[in-house]
């Protein structure tokens, strides 16, 4: 027996030593790793200069949130469809198809003369270049045995958290020193270099054609509506108070036909659009969840602190991308340490230090003043960078680590959902809370601030009469300037209150992470640096 157990061990790591993974491979992850960060940077990059577009295009403020509505909108759609046509057509030929209509559409972009082109080109973009997220994942978790999860989760990780985070800077940056078109020709020329290595080096995988005749099209369409139909209620439903208005009743209405036709059709039909049967893995599952919270956390964070920087200190968009590269250098030096503890300890016990490092740099940012600047700001980024990639990597090998390969490419698809859904979720509850408690704190606060209150009364005699020192109306000035000082203090008080409210989010997760089971290939893959 004991022979028996000493032959294996060796037998057992020699599939991890073999050199399967050529450097035509290794040149093909890489490119394939660029055109997923080109993909999920087109997000954030927009969106910092979304001001910019609006005058560049004389688009009006209702009309230059489809720019990013559609995008997203689309985007959400091919995510999990991505499994199925990487199936049907190989991963080469998706991927190649995905970078080159993206760089297309990129183009498209840059060019467009009218709010309605930029709207189309963009949901073009967002469709394509959606196909571009899972299909890492996937290789990633397909290509590379156990023994370089260590060096490739990290890698995908950092990818998928840094570039949402940078974004507003690089965004900021090109439409400072150049204009708002360079945030989509920058796109072109890697754009052009993925498209080729993706053509020429990438053989992970052979097209199954014969599922095209099994192909569920009313899936699809169920899908679309579904997701299409969630993403637009979820982004617009607090600028149009919600139910109050016809079309995010109708968009609601879709939601749920779209729903109920499309698990109808993912458990009835033999090859359905998007295999759902990869959540009953537990580990998978519990990924999933997770990656959902960490879509609110990191977009959450990604739009709450530029919407600071702007509101109350008065930033522009290169000021607010400079005070937010600190998030991402803090991921970009955590990185290869958080690959480093993957190999050593128990996945369950990083995630929960990253969510406690998430909490703490919430909790920290809950007692924010209009006072607070880069420095103040200096260590809640850093924390949030450090315990993000913390958190992410042994998301992602708990998630995709241990389902066999046949069911990697649906999977990654689904887990890559689940973010951006919790990013589109997070932020529709962000603003409504944003909206709803800053109304009640600016009532409170105006309670206060009244005819009968000596104190207030003294401020407005004093600022009046240094208005009217200079020939203004004294008392309309300093009215309206103690009314401006209210709703400064109850945005203030609002933002404090969203921070407290996700604190209290990362606080409960790390309890839910005592409901997974340590993943085997973690346990055996960490057995080397017991």
């Amino acid at each position: 027996m004991a022979a028996t157990t000493m032959n294996a061990a060796p037998a057992a790591s020699k599939p991890q030593a073999e050199p399967e993974i050529s450097t035509r491979r290794i040149v093909a992850f890489f490119a394939m790793v660029f055109g997923m960060f080109m993909s999920i940077l087109d997000i954030q990059i927009v969106s910092a200069s979304l001001a910019e577009i609006q005058a560049g295009l004389s688009a009006g403020s209702d009309e230059i949130a489809w720019v990013q509505t559609s995008y997203l909108i689309a985007e959400v759609v091919m995510i999990p469809l991505s499994g199925t046509l990487a199936r049907i057509m190989s991963t080469r030929v998706l991927f190649t198809i995905s970078a080159a209509g993206f760089t297309l559409a990129s183009l498209l972009c840059a060019t467009a003369t009218n709010i309605e082109q930029m709207i189309i080109y963009r949901a073009i973009q967002g469709f394509i270049g959606g196909g571009m997220i899972p299909s890492v994942f996937a290789a990633a978790f397909t290509i590379f045995p156990p023994s370089k999860r260590s060096i490739v989760s990290p890698i995908i990780g950092l990818v998928a958290t840094l570039a949402p985070t940078i974004g507003p800077t690089i965004g900021g940056y090109l439409s400072h020193a150049f204009s708002w078109h360079w945030l989509f020709l920058v796109n072109i020329i890697p754009g052009i270099l993925v498209t080729i290595a993706a053509w020429n080096l990438i053989d992970f995988d052979k097209p199954e054609l014969s599922l095209v005749k099994k192909f569920d099209w009313w899936g699809l369409v169920s899908m679309a509506v579904f997701l299409g139909s969630l993403e637009y209620v979820l982004e617009e439903g607090n600028n149009k108070d919600w139910f109050s208005d016809e079309h995010i009743v109708i968009g609601s209405v879709a939601v749920v036909i779209g729903a109920v036709v499309f698990f109808y059709r993912a458990f009835k039909v033999d090859f359905p659009v998007v295999d759902l049967k990869a959540f009953a893995n537990r580990n998978f599952a519990f990924g999933s969840l997770f990656s959902f919270v960490m879509g609110i956390g990191l977009y959450g964070l990604t739009y709450l602190y530029p919407l600071f920087l702007g509101r109350i200190r008065g930033y522009d968009s290169l000021m607010i991308g400079e005070t937010m590269f600190v998030s991402g250098l803090a991921m970009f030096l955590t990185a290869p340490i958080a690959g480093a503890l993957s190999n050593r300890i128990d996945p369950r016990a990083m995630m929960m230090m990253g969510f406690f490092g998430f909490g703490l740099g919430t909790y920290m940012m809950s007692f924010i003043t209009a006072d607070w600047d880069f420095n103040e700001l200096l260590v809640p980024q850093i924390l949030r960078g450090c315990s993000l990639m913390i958190c992410m990597v042994p998301i992602n090998n708990i998630a995709l680590g241990t389902l066999p390969p046949d069911r990697i490419k649906n999977a990654s698809g689904l887990y890559n959902l689940t973010r951006n859904l919790g990013g589109a979720v997070g932020l529709a509850i962000i603003n409504t809370v944003l909206t709803s408690r800053t109304d009640q704190h600016y009532a409170r606060l105006s309670e206060h601030i009244q005819w009968g209150n000596p104190a207030a009364m003294e401020w407005l005699k004093s600022v009046g009469a240094n208005f009217s020192s200079y020939g203004l109306d004294g008392t309309t000035a300093a009215i309206k300037k103690l009314s401006g000082l209210v709703t400064q203090q109850a945005w203030l008080m609002s933002f404090g209150d969203v921070f407290t409210g996700l604190t209290v989010l990362f606080g409960m997760l790390i309890f839910m992470v005592l409901l997974i089971k340590k993943p085997a290939a973690a346990a055996g893959g960490g057995g080397g640096g017991h």
